[in-house]
């Protein structure tokens, strides 16, 4: 069935869409996007409604394409994009460490992003049949 290899990626996807997915319906449902909003502009996020909305949506639907493995490389830089966001805008002046409110956690979901983004998407993802090559060129 599946290798060691897939499995990894599988797992890997698995357990960063959790995540992102968690994150973006939070700020959709428990906290409601104009509740996020306003929080973004409280931090000095630049254009607090629409970064809002980037971040509930490329989190809740980039978790769930995630963790179905398709798109892979563009959400992963589109999820980074938002990391990165968050690392500049909120939690730099903390320092590093998470339990501080620092950047450790979007930083190692950087990472995570990197490897499932651009390593073979393995045998449970639907970018591995939707664009796997064929006698030499992508389908």
């Amino acid at each position: 069935m599946f290798g060691l290899r897939s499995t990894a990626f599988l797992v890997s996807r698995l357990i960063l869409g959790f995540i992102f997915v968690m994150h973006g319906w939070q700020k959709l449902h428990t906290n409601g996007i104009g509740n996020t909003g306003s929080a973004f502009d409280a931090m000095g996020v630049p254009l607090p409604d629409l970064s809002a909305q980037y971040a509930t949506w490329v989190e809740l639907i980039g978790g769930i394409l995630l963790i179905v493995g398709l798109f892979l490389p563009i959400v992963s830089i589109l999820l980074i994009l938002d990391m990165i966001g968050a690392i500049v805008f909120v939690h730099w002046d903390a320092g590093f460490w998470g339990g501080d409110g620092g950047y450790e956690l979007p930083l190692a979901l950087i990472a995570g992003l990197l490897a499932v983004g651009f390593a073979e998407s393995g045998k449970a993802a639907i970018d591995n049949y939707m664009f796997r090559k064929r006698a030499g060129s992508v389908v």
